[in-house]
């Protein structure tokens, strides 16, 4: 995405941004401040997934929401903590599944393998 803006992209940016960061920022602390560039580095990893998956995943959350008859998270939660779907179980875990591997990817791939 670039349009109305030119490059670099948002994604681009966040790469710089990360390389810089674990290429020549990293090297040159310790401690506290080495761990906490750490963590800047996974937020930024956090940020160029959700950019870059978030609209296709948005659609499939939208999709499985709708599944249910839903019209928010709020409200699935409300009706799963209600019993609502106690007799079909199983099958919420299926179609909520994919929604939890999407919120997955974003925050940690890692952890799907």
């Amino acid at each position: 995405m670039t349009a109305p803006h030119d490059r670099p992209t948002a994604a681009e940016l966040l790469e710089a941004l990360h390389e810089w960061m674990e290429r020549d920022l990293l090297p040159g602390v310790d401690g506290r401040l080495q761990f906490h560039t750490r963590v800047a580095i996974n937020m930024v990893d956090i940020v160029r997934r959700e950019l870059e998956l978030g609209p296709d995943q948005e659609v499939r959350h939208e999709e499985v929401l709708v599944s249910f008859g839903m019209n928010d998270d709020a409200e699935l939660a409300a009706a799963i903590r209600d019993g609502s779907f106690d007799s079909h179980l199983v099958e919420v875990l299926n179609r909520l599944r994919p929604v939890v591997e999407d919120k997955v990817r974003v925050a940690n791939p890692r952890y799907l393998r």
